[in-house]
């Protein structure tokens, strides 16, 4: 038996067992974080320099970088180090840290995919009602609650899970600190507590997720009765990367949490929080620039160093 007031680090999971294998995944997190940095990095100084981007849709996408930006430097940095290093260790205070800013930029994203929906849906369902509905103080103000829920949620939770005792020792079976890990080591009285804030924040993502779909539906029936091929092909050019993000993200971290225990192994669940923690970042800003012209262009232009007025 142990509580949170002895305990001053957490065990991670060590993503390999052999030194060979541990120095592969430190290459491999290295080249993945890195490729994610300079994509991310790219489409924020694209849409910020380039005027011809200021629209709701790109504005969007820049936070959206951002949180994937801020959601790799929090988990890969440190499972780095520990496979550098043949460690794997983490301070109660740097766990606690961890699971606060992994919770916000995830927060952050889940909230910045349901707006992104929305933005797709005014724009194809609603053309006329664009500028009104979207305009830029709509989108500042939408941009904003979706940081400060993000930042609300994961101070609650952060706070709720590191004041219960922890009498199941320190090891987390995860190579970052999140807390379904957490929570398996809390005293079985209080783990309803912080169960209890988890469904909350489930159900409000799930609230997210219907939104989502019903806005996708009616954005296909609006496509699918625009009379001309070209249109249609650029009204679907727009959707399918935010649908492809989405499908990524949410299908990956809902797996992964709501499985059942039968199919669980420390192997599986790694596989799959690498792929929304790490993966899914890395990926965003590759699937957002296949499609979009704009986009490339601009970023073309920046890698270039020169931009274009307009």
């Amino acid at each position: 038996m142990s509580n949170s007031s002895s305990i001053s680090h957490f065990l991670l999971l060590a993503l390999a067992d052999t030194r060979q294998l541990q120095l592969l995944h430190f290459c491999l997190l290295l080249g993945i974080s890195l490729a994610a940095l300079l994509a991310n990095g790219l489409i924020i100084s694209a849409v910020a320099c380039g005027h011809h981007l200021h629209t709701p849709m790109f504005f969007f996408l820049l936070n959206l970088a951002l949180s994937d930006l801020g959601s790799i430097c929090t988990t890969v940095p440190k499972a780095m180090h520990n496979s550098l290093w043949h460690t794997t260790t983490i301070s109660y205070k740097g766990c606690a840290a961890q699971l606060f800013l992994f919770a916000f930029f995830i927060s952050a994203e889940v909230s910045l995919l349901t707006i992104m929906s929305y933005d797709r849906y005014v724009s194809i369902c609603k053309p006329l009602h664009y500028g009104t509905l979207l305009g830029s103080r709509a989108c500042a103000h939408m941009a904003a609650a979706a940081w400060a829920s993000a930042f609300l949620h994961a101070l609650l939770h952060t706070a709720n899970t590191f004041s219960l005792p922890l009498c199941h020792g320190n090891a987390l079976g995860q190579f970052f600190c999140e807390i379904p890990h957490i929570l398996k080591l809390l005293c079985s009285k209080f783990y309803l507590r912080e169960v209890g804030f988890l469904a909350v924040s489930a159900c409000l993502a799930f609230g997210c997720f219907v939104f989502i779909v019903f806005s996708y539906v009616q954005i296909f029936r609006a496509v699918l009765s625009i009379p001309s091929e070209q249109g249609r092909h650029k009204a679907f050019s727009t959707c399918l990367p935010h649908l492809a993000v989405v499908s990524l993200f949410l299908s990956t971290i809902m797996f992964a949490h709501l499985k059942p225990p039968s199919m669980s192994s420390p192997s599986l669940d790694v596989a799959l929080s690498v792929l929304y923690s790490v993966m899914a970042p890395a990926l965003n800003p590759l699937i957002y620039s296949l499609r979009n012209q704009e986009l490339k262009a601009a970023v073309r232009s920046l890698m270039n160093g020169r931009f274009q007025k307009h």
